[in-house]
């Protein structure tokens, strides 16, 4: 489970994410966020730390700064 997860962030990184517009709030990104995670954590609870972070960086949000937030 945790090398299937990694693959998928691995793909969306070198595939998806250079398509489209830098929009994550945080420092590092959401999806080296979920690469350290489920690499630290393992996949369920690196992937619900993963999850809980998307969730937090969403484009409606107000803060106009970017923000440091290491995982734990």
């Amino acid at each position: 489970m945790k090398a299937l997860f990694l693959w998928l962030i691995r793909f969306y990184q070198r595939n998806i994410s250079p398509a489209r517009p830098s929009c994550c709030r945080f420092i590092p990104t959401c999806s080296a966020y979920a690469l350290e995670a489920v690499e630290k954590y393992g996949a369920l609870k690196g992937g619900f730390l993963a999850l809980r972070r998307i969730l937090k960086c969403q484009p409606f949000h107000r803060q106009k700064t970017i923000e440091y937030d290491p995982v734990p």
